[in-house]
């Protein structure tokens, strides 16, 4: 399966000790399997940086040793995991890899207002339909990233 990471830089040899803490799934090395929402994320950070807008292509061949939280859907053991990761909590200790959605800053509004408490679950939840789902794979280990081959980096303009 190919992966994109967007950035302002290649990167060849991912490592997860370059990530915020506050992240939707903590911090650790963050790739898609959508094009679009890598491009999306490199263009942001060159914005930042005034660099280039790069995406690095990689090829993942999911282990079967390795610890896996995934989040098939967005609901509400998503949303709940999403609050912890963004006050600061980390997954659980021993997870290599978590797999989901993506709280861009569309979702992250419906998941804001959760937080707050202005909207219960429900009221999320029916927010969070109105939404495209992207996913997110979030690298946590060395052992992790080790399964991801770099392939190639392409400039998106």
């Amino acid at each position: 399966m190919r992966l994109y990471h967007g950035s302002d830089t290649t990167i060849q040899k991912p490592d997860a000790s370059h990530s915020r803490r506050n992240l939707d799934f903590g911090s650790g090395f963050y790739a898609t399997s959508y094009p679009k929402q890598a491009e999306r994320w490199a263009l942001r950070r060159a914005l930042r940086s005034h660099g280039k807008a790069l995406v690095s292509v990689y090829e993942f061949v999911e282990a079967a040793d390795l610890r896996v939280l995934r989040f098939d859907e967005n609901d509400a053991d998503w949303v709940q995991f999403v609050c912890k990761c963004r006050r600061g909590e980390q997954p659980p200790l021993g997870t290599d890899l978590v797999i989901g959605g993506v709280a861009d800053d569309k979702v992250y509004a419906a998941i804001d207002m959760y937080m707050r408490g202005l909207w219960d679950m429900g009221q999320t939840l029916q927010a969070l339909t109105f939404y495209e789902r992207n996913d997110q794979y979030c690298f946590l280990t060395p052992r992790a990233i080790g399964s991801l081959r770099y392939v190639e980096t392409y400039e998106v303009t």
